[in-house]
């Protein structure tokens, strides 16, 4: 069977059981990363907080390890390896913030600090680990890059709980963490504990981040809470939006990168989880209608456009000849001027119209908008929309009558 048809039938969950139940618990997993953690994760600014928090899991999943196998078990019970993961998270989360209050610091440094410590740290007692007789280490190693393969119908159950509790928690907190996402002071000033709302989004990111060891690993479990909402964001101003389509977008990511690794041989799934999550960035990066790139290269081009057809028509205005070969093309597009390069009809009333236009900003800014108050107006002005679309009928009469008159606002 040729690769497409393969990963057709994984991405309809025909692939086999096991590959079904990857696909679903990758979804999950996407899904209560990107929505429900990621986003205010993304709006708080603590992306790196996260990518420290999950570095800080390693020394926490090793030292589990030793103590279950200390205590005469193999080392490998999953809940346990979580608590562990857990309990070093917050401990690392923990002495960033303390560093971070009570030195000179600055919050990056400090966060930097713990986790390269804690990584490091992790990676000595995983290779103490190697050495002991004890327990059964085999795998242990999955905690870095992830094991989505060998998940289990359990895993699965345990990342649909997490999530949705995840999912919970932030719908109930969602305004007090909103408000403290974007206004802090001014939450705090409305009575908002921010520092324990703070703690509250760190902790969904954490508990995500501990339940996607097993799946992505440590590494890549933080594109997970970081890019799909960075994605989202470029589709919506709107927080309620924005964490359903980041959810969106990381189920997304975590079925098809399950799906491709289903359907590729000796693929990583983690890693294409990771990658698919990025192509849907990129996607949106790119096509967004209104952040996105080819949306701002659009408008800039319009606005360019806009520019040189004023340009243009003012020199027709003053009976001229433009002479910049951008402003004669822009004039031939809209019909302006003839292939002779003389104006037509509709060319000369819109010079006209220009040059009226010319005038009226003129009158307005030598004093006449502070006399009238429009002080707004002077701060909106782009100097291309015309006046008719910026003020209103009876403020246009008022100031035709101020220049007929050569007196001020009435």
């Amino acid at each position: 069977m040729d690769p497409m048809s393969e990963f057709l039938r994984a991405l309809t969950l025909n692939a086999g059981y096991n590959a079904a139940l990857v696909a679903v618990g990758a979804a999950l997993l996407g899904g209560a990363a990107g929505g429900a953690a990621g986003t205010f994760v993304g709006l708080r600014r603590r992306a790196l907080a996260t990518d420290a928090a999950a570095h800080a899991t390693l020394p926490g999943v090793a030292a589990a390890f030793m103590l279950m196998a200390w205590l005469g078990g193999d080392g490998r019970w999953l809940p346990g390896l979580l608590a562990g993961s857990a309990l070093s998270a917050a401990l690392g989360m923990w002495l960033a913030d303390r560093m971070a209050a009570r030195t000179r610091l600055p919050e990056d440094a400090a966060i930097g600090a713990i986790l390269s410590t804690f990584y490091g740290l992790g990676v000595v007692l995983l290779t103490v680990i190697q050495g002991m007789n004890a327990g059964k280490a085999a795998g242990l190693s999955g905690f870095l890059l992830g094991q989505t393969a060998g998940m289990l119908r359990a895993e699965a159950l345990t990342i649909a709980a997490a999530g949705a509790l995840a999912g919970l928690i932030a719908f109930a907190l969602r305004t007090p963490m909103t408000l403290v996402c974007f206004d802090p002071g001014h939450a705090a000033a409305m009575g908002v504990p921010v520092r324990a709302v703070d703690l509250a989004i760190m902790g969904l990111a954490v508990g995500v981040t501990v339940i996607g060891l097993k799946i992505v690993g440590l590494v890549l479990v933080v594109a997970l809470l970081i890019v799909p909402p960075a994605a989202a964001r470029f589709w919506t101003d709107r927080v309620e939006a924005m964490t359903a389509l980041a959810a969106l977008m990381g189920a997304a990511a975590g079925w098809i990168g399950a799906a491709l690794s289903a359907s590729a041989q000796d693929m990583p799934a983690g890693a294409l989880i990771v990658l698919t999550a990025f192509g849907l960035f990129a996607l949106s990066m790119l096509a967004a209608p209104r952040r996105g790139a080819l949306a701002a290269l659009a408008a800039r081009r319009a606005v360019r456009r806009r520019m040189l057809l004023r340009q243009g028509l003012a020199a027709l205005a003053r009976g001229a000849a433009p002479g910049d070969a951008a402003q004669l093309r822009a004039l031939r597009r809209a019909g302006m001027i003839g292939p002779d390069g003389a104006p037509t009809a509709r060319g000369l009333a819109a010079a006209a119209e220009v040059a009226r236009d010319m005038r009226r900003r003129s009158f307005l800014r030598g004093g006449y908008a502070l006399d009238a108050g429009l002080t707004e107006f002077l701060t909106r002005d782009d100097g291309l929309t015309p006046l008719e679309r910026m003020l209103a009928p009876d403020q246009l009469a008022a100031l035709d009558a101020a220049m007929a008159s050569g007196g001020e606002a009435p």
